[in-house]
């Protein structure tokens, strides 16, 4: 069966004068999915962006967006995609509505189409009672929700949203989250770059992981977190007094580590796969020791992160500025 791959990179260089911000990246992504692509600040994630969405000249390598090259094809390119980059880029002396209906314009919607557009967009972005207002106005939230409805006035097939949820409060960011869900659902194939792992988690399909301009990892979220080795298996016995014979339960599937208790009343493991829950589980109840809590973990993308680029998702590679 062949994929259908509506994002294309084939070995992407990019230098500027001895700083080598790519060397050789390959990108792929599937019609319909989400790419989330991961790495420190100065990976060379944005670089990729602005390359895919024509704002860059590669110094190397090819890429296509819909069949068509970014370079030979760059007008076609931008008919097809959407670009958020990582700074709102609205005019502040525009109202919210005016900057949207402005693009309706601009891509050919007409009057009334871009007037409804634009009201459609201010409605899913939760920015209709702040239509009249000028943007300058805005939070820095609001405005970070006005460039990302910008973004989708022609609703374009590829979409390119380059840390799209820096600087917006946790309930924001999951709002944005379910917007980009819902552009999948309808078509759209979506290449997200972020910092926040647990974005990448709760949204990618796949995950390509950029360091030092270089791929060195792509994968699913599950399979990435295998890189780590092996799971967690924890346990709760319903009574105290088992926890010893618990543990003992658990040091017979552990692949190595004795039994710790990790939090009170609750015992844990490393394993390396899911047979050793099923083990313990009959284990237990051949015991008789009945047990209010049991579940196996994979590491949490944070550890893959860490074992991947010897650093950690750091208050130094995230933005901690919050807007409203």
């Amino acid at each position: 069966m062949t994929t259908d791959l509506v994002i294309e990179a084939d070995g992407l260089i990019k230098n500027f004068g001895a700083t080598k911000a790519l060397q050789g990246v390959d990108i792929a992504v599937e019609r319909g999915t989400i790419l989330g692509v991961l790495g420190p600040n100065g990976a060379g994630k944005t670089t990729a962006v602005r390359i895919l969405s024509t704002l860059l000249r590669p110094d190397g390598g090819s890429a296509r967006i819909a069949g068509y090259d970014v370079v030979k094809n760059a007008e076609r390119v931008r008919e097809a995609i959407g670009l958020t980059g990582q700074y709102a880029s609205v005019d502040e002396d525009l109202t919210g509505r005016q900057n949207l209906e402005l693009f309706g314009v601009l891509l050919d919607l007409g009057r009334k189409g871009a007037q409804k557009r634009a009201a459609e967009l201010l409605e899913w972005f939760d920015l209709t009672d702040a239509a009249g207002r000028r943007a300058k106005t805005y939070s820095g939230g609001m405005r970070r929700r006005l460039d990302l409805a910008a973004s989708l006035v022609g609703r374009p097939d590829v979409i390119f949203l380059d840390e799209p949820t820096t600087g917006l409060d946790p309930s924001k960011r999951e709002d944005m989250w379910n917007v980009v869900r819902t552009l999948v659902r309808e078509g759209s194939t979506v290449l997200l770059t972020t910092q926040y792992l647990e974005e990448a988690e709760a949204l990618a399909d796949e995950i390509t992981v950029i360091d030092h301009g270089v791929v060195i990892a792509h994968d699913t979220p599950e399979a990435l977190k295998r890189v780590v080795g092996g799971s967690t298996l924890e346990v709760r016995p319903s009574n105290p007094e088992d926890l010893e014979d618990a543990a003992n339960i658990l040091n017979q599937v552990s692949t190595g580590a004795p039994a710790d208790q990790i939090r009170k009343g609750v015992l844990a493991v490393p394993v390396h796969d899911d047979e050793a829950l099923t083990a313990t589980v009959a284990r237990l109840a051949t015991a008789g020791i009945p047990v209010t809590e049991l579940s196996l973990h994979l590491p949490s993308l944070d550890e893959v992160f860490f074992s991947l680029t010897g650093r950690t998702a750091s208050a130094d590679d995230t933005t901690k500025e919050v807007a409203a």
